[in-house]
């Protein structure tokens, strides 16, 4: 038997609307944001129990139609169709789609309305693929709809509750009836969970349909949020959900298994563990056992239990421990004797390990000074492990095989910069996609056993001969040694670079815990922005301080209880140290950053304002205390038991420093950091009487996006750059 996780979405880039000329042409916003250097591609891949084929929603604007239809991997050819929307009646598209463990029946989603970053209202339909029948799940929208391994039934969530039903029959069964808006969840995730432990479905099937598992919500202490709508009509609208701040309650959870024979729930007792929260659940390889993954509010410790659903008795398997936090991830794989694959940081690096059904450490399969950096699966056949890791670098990422005991690893992959892998079932083939700073999205069918590219399937010199009509500066990857540590960073200069000239740096960066913006990959939006800027004087920096991702576990969580301050440390350092430069202005050096990295370069400007002259914060956090629970616990612990780390590093805290030029930036209707975080700032800026830019985008939630928006703003921002900042200088005298 095989072990896989769940193939992610499957983009396949195709070059659009480029010609090149003799000319060099200059990158400009309009053609950023209008879509010109945008991709299209080929979504939904999912591998086939048969491991030969795969399946690929396709949709057929001219005949505004959509097929679900079957490729062979080996040779790429299509095979068949599953199902057309212009031969069944009733189903006018598809917008996604899951097949049933047999691959006999498939579930539909033909409407979807989103709620939050990952969650959705949506209506489904169910199609037999043998019997060609259409069957509609619900007469309303629900959320998550999760098919029986046998798929004879569904479960979903609506309005707060769970519900069932029998797909042969047609009977209904509502599993709990307390949910309530803004009180009671049942199976389906918060908002702050759904943010920050990244899933919706909170419920679970065990392997023949005879359990569910599920996890109550009770948000009824839980702080309400409101947030104005203004929209188009005569008065706003308002928008109320709860969101539990720093140092306030977060929702009581429980959980639950529900026996579909008696049809009876059970609350399962976990008080014999610190089980504040539950971020998992998953079935074992036995039927009878779930696994339960709890941590407490300081996260530093995660438990992983072992429910019997027999007697519904929970026992400890394992504790993972941290003086700092523990990540939850996705790891955890069952294998057929219920040994399990788990991930840890135990070491000083995030490493593969092996126990025994009891908890027990096999053994240690993966080691050395470098991450593991996703874990795809495992291969009960070959016995061996697949994985992608920085092994050849901490800004490259390939992928491996190495067996459980440790031996015979095997690099998969041979170009130099990003590899990722998605494997089809049976661990014969992976698609790899590969990409760097110098080449953009290319994909090959790759033999899993060695690694031997199998066929090309598109390797985008399309696009490659097309950016040739451009001008686009290299990006120049080096380390800075600033305060005892060699920091990750690229730098990209005008293509006309003159060195006899002093240019102003701009500098950008997110330093958030565990992130890299220093990667060797392919552009995105921002990097064409940069290279736009470089084109027009100015030399752009990106610098991964202490607290990033990728360099052990030391490096990532020497911020603990203090964000914001060695991170600010290293960009005032890297700033100091690059302003040395000959060829650059050390009086005109710039920051800018979104999010976290908004929080960044206010507390750059504000701390550090005898070398930054110029930043802008895009959607920032100027206070940890106006920050979720789970995200801002996890690094900070509670604003009770750590005040002076909430204050000391706020940017609200530092502005009577300010000097420099400052834009600051926010859509109204930003769910996950609120506008309140801007509207602090501005009255504390303006009570200090500093002289700043602002704008706010109405309805724009976090990503500040739709319509002409993000024209508008990266427009806005261009011009204060130019403006703050200016053109190149010819030197006067020496440095």
């Amino acid at each position: 038997m095989k072990y896989f996780l769940s193939i992610p979405l499957f983009l396949l880039f195709i070059a659009t609307s480029f010609t090149a000329t003799a000319q060099q042409k200059e990158i400009t916003l309009e053609d950023i944001w209008s879509g010109k250097y945008r991709t299209q591609g080929l979504d939904a891949l999912h591998s086939l129990n048969n491991g030969k084929e795969y399946a690929v929603l396709n949709q057929h604007r001219n005949t505004n139609s959509a097929t679900v239809d079957v490729y062979d991997y080996k040779n790429g050819k299509k095979v068949r169709t599953l199902v057309d929307t212009k031969d069944v009646a009733g189903l006018d598209r598809i917008l996604s789609y899951e097949l049933s463990a047999d691959e006999s029946k498939m579930l539909i989603a033909t409407d979807s309305k989103q709620i939050y970053r990952r969650s959705s209202l949506g209506d489904y339909v169910l199609y037999d693929l043998t019997s060609k029948q259409l069957t509609k799940i619900s007469e309303d929208k629900i959320q998550e709809p999760h098919l029986t391994k046998d798929g004879s039934k569904v479960a979903y969530g609506k309005d707060n509750n769970l519900f069932t039903k029998d797909l042969a029959t047609g009977a209904v069964k509502q599993i709990t009836s307390d949910g309530q808006k803004n009180s009671i969840i049942n199976g389906i995730t918060d908002w702050v969970y759904e943010e920050e432990f990244a899933f919706v479905r909170a419920f679970d099937w065990n392997s023949d349909g005879s359990k569910l598992a599920f996890i109550r919500f009770d948000e009824t202490e839980v702080p309400r949020f409101s947030m104005d709508v203004y929209g188009e009509a005569l008065y706003p609208d308002q928008q109320v959900f709860k969101y539990p701040k720093a140092g306030d309650p977060n929702a009581k959870v429980s959980l639950h298994m529900y026996d579909v024979a008696s049809g009876k729930t059970e609350m399962v007792d976990l008080r014999a563990f610190d089980s504040y929260y539950i971020p998992r659940i998953k079935w074992t390889s036995n039927k009878n056992i779930l696994s339960v993954q709890l941590t407490g509010r300081k996260q530093n410790a995660l438990d992983l239990v072992f429910v019997d659903a027999e007697d519904i008795k929970a026992i400890l398997i394992l504790k993972d421990t941290d003086d700092a936090y523990v990540d939850v991830t996705d790891n955890l794989t069952f294998l057929d004797d219920n040994s399990f694959i788990w991930t840890s940081e135990k070491d000083g690096w995030n490493q593969i390990y092996h126990y025994d059904k009891k908890g027990e450490l096999i053994n240690q399969i993966t080691k050395g000074e470098w991450e593991v950096t996703s874990y795809y699966g495992f291969d009960e056949g070959s016995s061996r492990i697949f994985y992608q890791s920085t092994e050849n670098g901490s800004i490259n990422r390939d992928v491996y095989s190495i067996k459980t005991d440790g031996t015979g690893k095997q690099r998969l992959t041979a170009g130099t910069g990003t590899n990722s892998a998605s494997f089809s079932a049976d661990f014969t083939y992976f698609i790899n996609t590969f990409h760097n700073t110098d080449t953009p999205y290319g994909y090959t069918l790759n033999d899993a056993k060695r690694g031997e590219v199998v066929r090309d399937i598109k390797d985008n010199s399309g696009l490659m001969d097309a950016l040739k009509g451009y001008t686009i500066s290299d990006k120049e990857f080096s380390t800075i040694n600033v305060n005892g540590e060699d920091l990750n960073m690229y730098m990209i200069k005008p293509k006309d670079f003159d060195p006899t000239k002093e240019y102003p740096l701009f500098m950008y960066q997110y330093s958030g815990p565990g992130s890299q913006q220093v990667a060797n990959k392919w552009n995105g939006s921002n990097d064409y922005w940069h290279q736009m800027l470089a084109q027009e004087g100015f030399i752009i920096a990106c610098v991964d301080g202490r607290g990033t991702g990728f360099k052990g576990r030391d490096f990532k969580k020497m911020t603990q209880n203090e964000l914001g301050k060695y991170e600010v440390e290293d960009q005032i350092s890297a700033a100091k140290k690059l302003g040395a430069m000959s060829f650059i202005d050390e009086d005109r050096i710039g920051i800018w950053g979104w999010s976290y990295g908004g929080f960044m370069s206010s507390n750059c400007l504000f701390q550090g304002a005898d070398t930054f002259t110029m930043a802008i914060a895009v959607a920032p956090v100027t206070s940890w205390r106006f920050y979720d629970t789970i995200y801002t616990e996890r690094y900070m612990s509670t604003p009770q038991l750590n005040a002076s780390g909430y204050d000391t590093n706020s940017p609200s805290s530092h502005v009577d420093k300010l000097k420099g030029d400052y834009l600051l930036v926010h859509g109204s209707a930003d769910d996950n950091v609120h506008v309140q975080n801007t509207m602090r700032l501005v009255e504390a800026l303006v009570q200090a009487d500093k002289q700043f830019d602002w704008a706010i985008y109405p309805d724009k939630n976090h990503g500040i996006y739709g319509g002409n928006t993000r024209l508008h703003l990266y427009k806005k921002m261009t011009n204060f750059i130019k403006e703050s900042l200016g053109t190149p200088k010819v030197k006067m005298g020496t440095k």
